[in-house]
């Protein structure tokens, strides 16, 4: 098989804001499916935030919930992707986090980590109810890993999801053994290597 690989620059072949396809609002036709995203790997997130934008850009409803992302020294309060996402008619977001991370030295209370993240559970069940497509809960497995919400009420929440939302599990080192048998996939991502190990920080447009 042989290919062209000569340049086509022509006006025609690109396209234009003029051109770009209106999102109409529309439903899936095949979404259900309980989908779990662990381990050390970067990358967990990044994945989740990419199907959302797909899933909206068909104009299914997709929301964002975030359990562990209020805000870090580290890192800007807004973040590129909440930008993205307001240019997006179905796709919304929420953040419930403490500020901090919970686990490091920074100051952060423990116990209002742990108050903000049940606050984020019993949202999820609310946002269960309200007829989205796909429900991201970003970071909801770090959580219960680290027993800020029960596992078991985590369980409970997938077992009682509608038959027809899409719903995404990020987050934790810990393989989350609580919700590994209900998923439909399970992706296991692995570090081989991170710059942080190298005293590299977050940078804007790549972490947040």
């Amino acid at each position: 098989m042989t290919h062209d690989t000569e340049s086509t620059n022509d006006a025609d072949d690109e396209r234009t804001p003029e051109q770009t396809p209106t999102i109409e609002p529309a439903e899936p036709e095949e979404f259900g499916l309980v989908q779990v995203w662990w381990g050390d790997g970067k990358g967990k997130t990044t994945a989740a935030l990419g199907m959302g934008f797909r899933a909206a850009g068909h104009g299914y409803r997709v929301h964002l919930l975030q359990f562990m992302k209020g805000g870090a020294d580290s890192v800007e309060d807004t973040r590129g992707e909440y930008a993205a996402i307001d240019a997006l008619p179905t796709f919304t977001y929420e953040t419930t986090g403490e500020y901090g991370w919970h686990g490091f030295s920074d100051g952060s209370d423990d116990d209002e980590h742990a108050a903000r993240a049940k606050a984020a559970l019993a949202r999820a069940r609310e946002a269960a109810a309200e007829g989205y497509d796909m429900l991201i809960l970003d970071e909801v497995l770090y959580a219960a890993n680290r027993n800020l919400v029960d596992p078991d009420d985590v369980r409970e929440f997938v077992e009682s999801k509608p038959d027809d939302l899409e719903l995404v599990l990020t987050g934790g080192h810990r393989r989350p053994e609580y919700v590994t048998d209900l998923a439909d996939l399970v992706t296991h991502v692995e570090k081989e290597s991170h710059p942080i190990e190298d005293g590299q920080g977050a940078r804007k447009g790549t972490e947040f």
